[in-house]
C-alpha cells in the first residue's frame, strides 16, 4: 500500500527533497531511513560530499561507521547512473536501495542491497566493508554534523540565508 504524498509534507522534508525524486524513490528513502534508524544509525538525506556529488542517504553509526545508500527506483535509473562508484571513497559500506518492483539481480555483487517501501526495509545482501582512512572519516563525520546542524537551524530560522553546500 503506497504512502500518501502528504506523509512527506514537513518543514524538514522540504529541506531535503528538491523535487527530483520520484514517488517510488521517496518511499524507498523513507523505508531505508527507518531501517537504519532501527539499527542505531543517524541518517541524513541528500548529503553533499566533498567530491561535489550528493549521497542519497548517508548514515552514521554509534561506533563511527559511515554507510552510503544509493537509491535506484527503476532499472533505467540504475543503467543510466554511473556515478555511484565514487561513493566508495566516502563510506565504510556502500548499499543500493530499491523497491520490490526492481529485479535484485541488476545490482552489483560488490555492494549491499536493501529493498524498502514507505514503512521499512530489509537488507537482502550486506555490503563489503572497506574502512575509511582516519582523515576521510573525520572529514565525513564533520560534514555530517555540520549539515545536520544547519538543517536544524533552518527549521528554527527558515529565513536563514542559504550558505551553500559544504
Amino acid at each position: 500500500m503506497p504512502v500518501p504524498t502528504a506523509a512527506f509534507s514537513s518543514p524538514i522534508a522540504n529541506l531535503v527533497n528538491d523535487g527530483r525524486q520520484s514517488e517510488n524513490a521517496r518511499l524507498v528513502q523513507r523505508g531505508v531511513g527507518r531501517l537504519l534508524a532501527g539499527h542505531g544509525f543517524s541518517v541524513l538525506y541528500e548529503l553533499p560530499l566533498a567530491s561535489g556529488r550528493r549521497a542519497d542517504i548517508a548514515a552514521l553509526g554509534g561506533n563511527g561507521d559511515i554507510f552510503i545508500v544509493e537509491i535506484k527506483s527503476s532499472v533505467e535509473d540504475f543503467r543510466t547512473d554511473r556515478k555511484w562508484p565514487d561513493y566508495r571513497f566516502h563510506c565504510d559500506q556502500l548499499f543500493f536501495a530499491t523497491h520490490a518492483g526492481v529485479p535484485a539481480e541488476i545490482f552489483p555483487e560488490d555492494a549491499g542491497l536493501i529493498v524498502a517501501d514507505g514503512y521499512g526495509g530489509a537488507v537482502l545482501r550486506d555490503a563489503p566493508s572497506h574502512r575509511l582512512a582516519a582523515a576521510t572519516r573525520r572529514a565525513m563525520t564533520l560534514r555530517f554534523a555540520q549539515v545536520a546542524a544547519r538543517r536544524i537551524q533552518q527549521l528554527i530560522d527558515p529565513q536563514l540565508p542559504d550558505m551553500g553546500a559544504f
